[in-house]
């Protein structure tokens, strides 16, 4: 589920830091498992300073 929503709303691999935090908050779930979805696309969370969701290995 987490994995759809977030193909949904990324475009060409990449996905800002905005609207992850925003799909977190919509979906209840923290912003981690946004960004391990997000990582295991292969898409990018982009302008993001916080640090929230993890860094790609």
């Amino acid at each position: 589920m987490i994995k759809n929503e977030v193909l949904k709303i990324a475009q060409d691999k990449k996905l800002p830091c905005i609207k992850a935090l925003a799909l977190a908050k919509r979906l209840k779930v923290q912003p981690i498992e946004i960004g391990k979805a997000a990582n295991e696309l292969g898409i990018k969370i982009t302008n993001c300073q916080l640090g929230c969701f993890g860094r790609r290995r």
